[in-house]
């Protein structure tokens, strides 16, 4: 996994449970969005949208798949820094 800070992970966690509308100790890196969270993807495509702006990347779109917990989250993100 890319390296991102503790930092990073936790900013990320916080722009995930503001869109899902959920408590930070609802969601684990493991919980899955949609079958954990009753997430859709609109939701899914706000997270994407929200984390390139916090972390000035571009994700595609097709990473959306693997983006459905937090821990896939964090390594996209991680990516995505890594190749800017």
């Amino acid at each position: 996994m890319p390296a991102i800070t503790d930092e990073q992970f936790e900013q990320i966690k916080e722009i995930v449970c503001e869109i899902l509308e959920l408590e930070e100790d609802e969601v684990t890196e493991t919980s899955l969005f949609r079958e954990d969270h009753g997430a859709d993807s609109l939701r899914a495509i706000e997270i994407l949208a929200s984390l390139e702006k916090e972390f000035k990347i571009t994700i595609d779109q097709a990473e959306l798949s693997r983006m459905v917990n937090l821990k896939g989250v964090a390594e996209v993100v991680g990516e995505s820094m890594d190749a800017k």
